[in-house]
C-alpha cells in the first residue's frame, strides 16, 4: 500500500515557524540593526533586488550566498554574524559583535555596512541602531548613572525585564550620527539565546514603532483634504435640506465628493491595516519583555503611552472618519437620488396625463372629421343616385328634386354605417 502523500506546502509551512530563531549572544556585545524599506509600492517591490544587495554585502567578505529565494539568512562576515530578514515591506540587517568596544555607541561600528553599498540600497532607511549588552554592575546606581549621561533625560526610558535578567535603556531619538540607541544590563551567567531574546524584541520594537509611524505620517498629509471635503459634504447636506440649488446639480457634486472619498480610502486601506497590524506587534513585543520599574523610571511601556498612542489613536480616528464621511455621503446620495425620482415621476405623471389630454382632443377632432367625411361622401353618393335615378322620373312622376329628397336619408344611413363598420374594424384589429 502506498504511503500517504503529503501536502505540497506541508514541509514549507512547518519550516516557516522555524525560519527566523533568535540569535545566541554571549555578554558583552554589541549589535548594529538596518532596516531599509522603498518609499513608494513596498509590498510589490521586486523581493530578487532585496536579494542581490544582500549579495553584494556578502561578496564583500567573502561569505558564501543564500539559497534562491530565501526570505532569511545567516552568515559570518569578517568576524562578525550577520541576520538578514525579508518582511512584507521592508529588510533588516542586523549584525553582531563581540565585546563593547572601548567607546560606548561607537558610530564606527556602523561602519560595516560600506558607504558605496548603502548609496545602492534598493529602498531607504527606515531605521537604523546600536545595540549595547554590558554585564551588569552590582550597583544600580552605577547604570542609572550611565543611562543619564547617554540619554536624553527628558525622554528616556528604562525597565527591568525577563524576571529581572536585565536592564534596558533607550530615549527613542536619533543620535548625531543618525542611530537609535538602546542599552542592555544582562545579569552574570543570563543564556545567550536569553539575551538574543532581548536585543531581538528591542530591535523589533523600534521597527514595528518606525512602520506604524507612517500611518500617523500619512493621516497628517491627508488630514487637511479631510476638512475640506467634510466642510463640502456638511455644505452639500445643507443645500439639499434647504432646497437652494436644483436636486441634480447636487447630485452631481455629491458624487464627485463621493468618489473622492472612495479615492481616499482605497488609498489608505492597506496602510491603516498595516498600522494597526504593527501597533499590536509593539504592544506585544513590550508585553513580552515582561517589564518592571527600574529606579522611579518610565517603562517602555509609559513611554508608548505617552508618546506613541496618541499618535495611534489620531490615525484609529482619522480612519473613522474618512469610514463616517462615506457613509455620510452614501446616506446622502441615496436620499437625494430618491428625490430626485419622486420628482422624475411626478414629471412624468404629468406629461401622461396632458398626452392623455391630447389624444382625447385628438379623438374628438377624429370624430368631427368622420361627421364631416358622412357628409362629404353622402353628397357624392347622392349626387350619383341623382344621375342613375333621374331617368325614372318620366315613369314614376315624380320630380327631380322629390327623388333626390328621398334618396339623401337612405345614402346618408348607409354611408354612416359603413363608416361606422370600418371605424370598429379598424378598432378591433388595434385591440
Amino acid at each position: 500500500m502506498p504511503p500517504i502523500q503529503d501536502h505540497p506546502l506541508r514541509y514549507a509551512l512547518a519550516n516557516e515557524l522555524h525560519a527566523r530563531p533568535f540569535p545566541s549572544l554571549k555578554t558583552p556585545c554589541r549589535a548594529v540593526y538596518l532596516a531599509v524599506k522603498k518609499q513608494v509600492g513596498a509590498v510589490t517591490r521586486d523581493r530578487e533586488e532585496d536579494r542581490r544587495h544582500l549579495i553584494a554585502l556578502l561578496d564583500r567578505y567573502g561569505t558564501q550566498h543564500p539559497q534562491p529565494g530565501t526570505t532569511h539568512f545567516s552568515g559570518q562576515i569578517g568576524q562578525h554574524m550577520l541576520k538578514w530578514e525579508q518582511h512584507t515591506e521592508f529588510v533588516t540587517y542586523t549584525v553582531f559583535m563581540d565585546g563593547v568596544g572601548d567607546r560606548p555607541f561607537d558610530p564606527a561600528d556602523f561602519d560595516v555596512f560600506p558607504d558605496d553599498w548603502l548609496d545602492q540600497a534598493p529602498g531607504f532607511r527606515l531605521t537604523s541602531a546600536l545595540i549595547r549588552v554590558a554585564e551588569r554592575p552590582a550597583d544600580e546606581a552605577q547604570i542609572d548613572a550611565e543611562l543619564q549621561k547617554t540619554f536624553v533625560q527628558e525622554s528616556l526610558a528604562a525597565s527591568r525585564v525577563i524576571d529581572d535578567e536585565a536592564v534596558v535603556g533607550t530615549d527613542f531619538r536619533i543620535d548625531p550620527a543618525g542611530q537609535m540607541r538602546f542599552a542592555v544590563y544582562a545579569n552574570p551567567g543570563i543564556g545567550a539565546r536569553r539575551v538574543g531574546r532581548i536585543v531581538q524584541r528591542l530591535c523589533e520594537v523600534e521597527t514595528y514603532k518606525a512602520m506604524s509611524m507612517l500611518g500617523f505620517s500619512r493621516v497628517r498629509q491627508i488630514s487637511p483634504r479631510m476638512g475640506e471635503i467634510d466642510d463640502e459634504l456638511t455644505r452639500l447636506m445643507s443645500d439639499m435640506t434647504q432646497s437652494v440649488a436644483q436636486p441634480e446639480q447636487t447630485l452631481k457634486a455629491l458624487l464627485s465628493v463621493s468618489e473622492e472619498l472612495e479615492s481616499l480610502s482605497a488609498q489608505m486601506s492597506f496602510r491603516f491595516g498595516a498600522t494597526e497590524a504593527y501597533e499590536a506587534l509593539v504592544a506585544q513585543r513590550i508585553q513580552v519583555l515582561r517589564e518592571d520599574r527600574f529606579r522611579g523610571r518610565q517603562s517602555f511601556r509609559e513611554f508608548m503611552a505617552r508618546r506613541y498612542d496618541p499618535a495611534m489613536r489620531t490615525v484609529k480616528s482619522a480612519r473613522g472618519r474618512l469610514e463616517t464621511m462615506s457613509n455620510r455621503a452614501m446616506r446622502a446620495g441615496d436620499l437625494l437620488r430618491t428625490r430626485v425620482e419622486v420628482q422624475r415621476s411626478a414629471q412624468n405623471q404629468q406629461l401622461l396625463e396632458s398626452m392623455n389630454q391630447r389624444a382625447d382632443l385628438q379623438l374628438r377632432l377624429q370624430k368631427t372629421v368622420e361627421g364631416l367625411s358622412v357628409v362629404a361622401i353622402s353628397y357624392y353618393a347622392v349626387s350619383l343616385a341623382g344621375y342613375v335615378l333621374y331617368p325614372l322620373s318620366g315613369v314614376t312622376g315624380l320630380s327631380k328634386g322629390m327623388i333626390t329628397a328621398m334618396v339623401t336619408p337612405v345614402v346618408v344611413l348607409a354611408v354612416w354605417l359603413m363608416i361606422r363598420r370600418i371605424h370598429h374594424k379598424i378598432e378591433k384589429d388595434g385591440h
